[in-house]
């Protein structure tokens, strides 16, 4: 995966200006920076949502992104959550989702019965399931155990996928294989 000269502006306000970055192909690669600087912009030109006035993406397959809010839908379980970006003869993987970020038993809630961090593993969860060749995550442990995320950091190893998050979390940087610092205002 590879960005190659990204300038990114929103009128006159440039958020990226001629950024550049790769990652292998495989592991989990951290964007590091302070609120602001572009990190959630980056992903979204990763994805394909926004186009940069200048720059390049080559990228090892489609990307899934999961967006900085939940998203979820109010009238669905955090099973169901899952089962509505598969199709229907795949629908048993969903368990396989919620045992990945430890929500195995609470497959049958509502929305409105989940904490904020269980709210955000779901959707965690929910973008895992959606088949693609890179996952881009916007602050996916937002409210979610610092022990928790790390384990279910190494269990996004394992798939050996390519990831690429955002956070603000150093102790959760320090467990990923690349740390890339955007720099700016």
């Amino acid at each position: 995966m590879e960005a190659r000269g990204i300038t990114l502006c929103f009128g006159e306000k440039r958020v990226l200006e001629e950024f550049s970055f790769s990652a292998p192909d495989s592991g989990l690669t951290y964007l590091s920076g302070p609120s602001g600087v572009g990190k959630t912009t980056l992903l979204r030109v990763l994805a394909g949502l926004l186009t940069p006035q200048a720059g390049t993406v080559e990228l090892p397959g489609a990307p899934v992104l999961l967006f900085q809010e939940d998203r979820l839908f109010p009238r669905c379980s955090a099973r169901r959550q899952i089962q509505a970006v598969l199709p229907k003869e795949r629908w048993g993987e969903a368990e396989r989702w919620l045992e990945l970020v430890e929500l195995e038993e609470s497959g049958d809630k509502w929305p409105e019965e989940l904490s904020g961090g269980m709210a955000r593993r779901v959707a965690l969860a929910r973008a895992l399931a959606v088949e693609g060749g890179l996952w881009l995550l916007d602050e996916p442990f937002a409210g979610v155990d610092l022990d928790c995320a790390g384990r279910i950091l190494g269990r996004l190893r394992k798939l050996g996928r390519p990831v690429v998050l955002t956070g603000h979390t150093p102790e959760l940087a320090g467990q990923c294989d690349r740390i890339v610092e955007i720099k700016g205002r």
